[in-house]
């Protein structure tokens, strides 16, 4: 009888098996990234839909929010790579069946976003407008560029605690919730980005301020319907304050990984900062710059997505012990990755003038940006590889190692080598002026790099294992 009864007890305790370790592996990679690759395209095209909006009410407001793209990518960096340390330690701690661990790894990492907020509340109250002036002497450029920042930077709680949640989730399996948070808040998003910035109907005309107030309400449209689900409905974890307790051990585990990832997606902001530094005699030339990194994000975020798709999947069969899975699924997340990169490169290619009058182009914005995306579009299929890699790096708990590929990448080759470019290269070519010209030409010395890249595709399956070899010693 009691033998029974311990049967029965041990049943009730034992959940059942997660699809990340048992879902053929091509069929599991879609069904955990098609939902987020949808929502991070239809949250890119808000970027650009944003964008657009802004730079038909004003070129001085599309060249403001080109300046203060950096400072929203550093935002967006601390939310997401302190998320993606909780993503990684979740999805391990699911492997290895250690629920009560997970549960307190999703618990510590909502409260990480009290930390970050007062970072960006504190740079949106003191900060923005030095950095504006930093860049331009045109007063209403500054203006724009404050209103937008302030409004952006003091209410970033809402897009912080969203993606805490979106990460958590994705780490059981679950991507259907987190991309219907996104579409809540970029839906809502785009329907009073018109309203606020021209005035329509009884909404008041705001410009650029509002368009940084129907960001800002859209982020907390999909917050709020982020937080009821997380608390009202049951998932593989739980969050509960019932009983808590600080652990150090879990937030040292979380930053272990998260750091990293917030330092790598910082090293893009900073780029861009540095480029748009080299670039700051030509207003014509942070604006192409601005409408690239918008237009790039199409292409881009979905492939950032793909990686967050992927990750859980890593992470889960690291903790499992099941290195076939894990090489099985790198292997084919490079493939997906490569071809949505093709896409993007023969967008740019094919299309690239009307890609940019999207966004009010005039003839000298037409001149300097069609050739410089050409170029530059080149280094998206070698990019393919490498976001990759950063997956299998972070989903193991080896963080320092996808940090220093970014690193090495964005700012030890790239910048140094553009500061030199612009300044001793004197030539014009296609009416481009040489400084914006010698920026792009970057790409040229990183399309070079991926002869190397070819090799390794061809002996993809030996690339793989190897990869996993170093990232597991």
């Amino acid at each position: 009888m009691s033998t029974e009864i311990n049967i029965e007890t041990n049943t009730e305790n034992v959940k059942p098996e997660n699809k990340l370790g048992t879902m053929p592996m091509t069929k599991l990679i879609f069904s955990m990234s098609v939902p987020a690759i949808f929502s991070m395209t239809i949250q890119a095209m808000y970027n650009i839909v944003d964008s657009m909006f802004i730079g038909r009410y004003s070129q001085n407001g599309l060249t403001a929010t080109s300046l203060a793209y950096p400072m929203q990518l550093l935002m967006v960096a601390v939310a997401v790579g302190t998320a993606v340390g909780v993503n990684s330690l979740v999805s391990r701690k699911l492997g290895e069946r250690s629920f009560k661990e997970a549960d307190d790894a999703a618990t510590h990492g909502l409260l990480t976003c009290i930390f970050s907020y007062l970072v960006f509340l504190i740079l949106g109250l003191f900060a923005v407008r030095p950095f504006m002036e930093a860049y331009t002497q045109n007063q209403e450029v500054i203006d724009y560029g404050v209103q937008y920042l302030r409004v952006v930077l003091c209410f970033s709680a809402f897009s912080i605690v969203q993606v805490m949640i979106e990460k958590t989730l994705q780490a059981t399996g679950n991507m259907i919730f987190p991309m219907l948070f996104q579409l809540t808040g970029t839906v809502v998003n785009l329907i009073f980005d018109p309203l606020l910035i021209f005035g329509l109907g009884p909404f008041p005309q705001l410009g650029v301020l509002g368009a940084a107030i129907a960001t800002v309400f859209g982020q907390f449209c999909g917050m709020t319907f982020a937080l009821i689900i997380m608390f009202c409905k049951k998932h593989e974890v739980k969050i509960s304050f019932k009983s808590f307790k600080l652990n150090t051990t879990s937030l040292k585990n979380i930053y272990a990984v998260g750091f990293p990832s917030i330092i790598m997606q910082s090293v893009g902001s900073v780029m861009i900062i540095g480029l748009n530094a080299i670039l700051a005699s030509s207003e014509t030339a942070i604006k192409v710059l601005g409408i690239y990194y918008k237009l790039q994000s199409f292409v881009f975020m979905p492939c950032f997505e793909l990686n967050q798709g992927v990750m859980p999947i890593i992470g889960y069969n690291y903790g499992a012990r099941n290195r076939k899975r894990m090489y099985s699924c790198l292997k084919r997340g490079i493939v997906v990755a490569v071809a949505i990169m093709a896409i993007g490169t023969a967008l740019m290619w094919i299309i690239p003038d009307t890609l940019i009058s999207m966004f009010g182009g005039t003839g000298e914005l037409m001149k300097m940006g069609v050739p410089a995306f050409k170029i530059i579009s080149l280094c998206f299929i070698p990019a393919a590889a490498g976001i990759l890699l950063t997956a299998l790096f972070q989903a193991v708990g080896k963080g320092i190692r996808s940090l220093i590929i970014s690193f090495c990448r964005q700012l030890v080759v790239l910048l140094p080598v553009a500061f030199v470019l612009a300044r001793t290269l004197a030539l014009r070519t296609f009416g481009i002026p040489s400084r914006l010209q010698s920026c792009f030409h970057l790409c040229w010395l990183l399309r070079c790099s991926s002869i190397s890249l070819k090799v390794i595709l061809k002996n993809s399956v030996k690339f793989v294992r190897l990869s996993a070899y170093i990232a597991l010693r």
